[in-house]
């Protein structure tokens, strides 16, 4: 990922393309019909842009809820760039016959969440409805809605990356409100004329240049995305033991092993009667 900024302006940019993580969270929803495969490629690049916007430890969420054949599309990224990502497409649909679908129709009437969880301080969530034929049309929604800074997007996915493009006004600092203004209207203009294949095969210098080659741009040296889950068994543990001694002995007199699921790894974290005794003393000494 590319931070840019346009000098003697107040515009700044991100551009991001995602090759080997995006593998990755496609070979742990590998079951994806395509087109459930390429909205999740707009996701996970567009979580990958928004987390350019942390400014602290933490992690943001992108996440959709719908009615529609795809209840649910889940994107996180942390600052520091570690990203994971799972859809939920209903079993049931026939996707071939969905093809070529926009959001609105996969995701049906629903909400879009942007939830940034801070390692420190308190969590904070901005929703807005599913009402744009895509996800970049809801982003805008978003950031138009609320107290936000302008921002634009662009998105695109493939079977092999997943990419995007962000722009976003800044605090007055440089220039005239105008000036900013009409600075704001050329850029967005300009970043219009970008196809899907441009920035899912070129350069991220080359997009830049041909985009904005009339502009003073500066480009910072790019961070690295990679896939990242935090699941564990130790989190698992704690799942466990929330619900209490007693509840998970009435399941293990059930089932001979607890397993739990990560979504987004596919790891699984078993838990036997062996266990028990480890789990809740180590929580009880924890507690003390």
């Amino acid at each position: 990922m590319h931070r840019f900024l346009f000098d003697n302006t107040d515009i700044r940019g991100e551009v991001v393309t995602l090759s080997d993580s995006y593998q990755q969270v496609l070979e742990n929803n590998d079951t994806l019909p395509a087109r459930v495969q390429q909205l999740l490629g707009e996701f996970v690049a567009a979580v990958s842009l928004l987390s350019s916007t942390l400014k602290f430890d933490g992690i943001l969420t992108l996440q959709a809820r719908g009615d529609g054949p795809v209840p649910l599309i889940m994107a996180e990224c942390t600052h520091h760039k570690a990203l994971r990502a799972i859809a939920r497409p209903n079993p049931e649909v026939d996707f071939d016959a969905l093809e070529g679908q926009d959001l609105k129709s996969l995701m049906g009437d629903g909400m879009l969440a942007i939830i940034i969880d801070p390692d420190k301080g308190e969590r904070y969530q901005g929703i807005v409805p599913l009402d744009s034929d895509n996800l970049a049309g809801c982003l805008q929604h978003y950031f138009d809605q609320s107290e936000q800074l302008p921002t634009r997007f662009w998105l695109t996915s493939s079977e092999k990356a997943a990419t995007g493009l962000m722009l976003q006004a800044l605090p007055q600092q440089l220039a005239s409100v105008d000036e900013n203004q009409d600075h704001w209207s050329t850029a967005v203009q300009l970043a219009n004329t970008v196809k899907d294949e441009e920035l899912l095969t070129l350069e991220h210098s080359e997009i830049l240049y041909r985009l904005f080659h009339e502009e003073q741009i500066r480009l910072f040296e790019p961070a690295a995305v990679r896939f990242e889950c935090s699941c564990s068994r130790a989190r698992s543990a704690n799942a466990l033991t929330s619900l209490g001694r007693a509840e998970v002995e009435s399941l293990l007199t059930e089932q001979d092993v607890i397993s739990i699921d990560c979504q987004f790894c596919n790891q699984t974290y078993a838990f036997g009667a062996q266990d028990l005794d480890s789990l809740f003393d180590d929580n009880e000494h924890s507690l003390h």
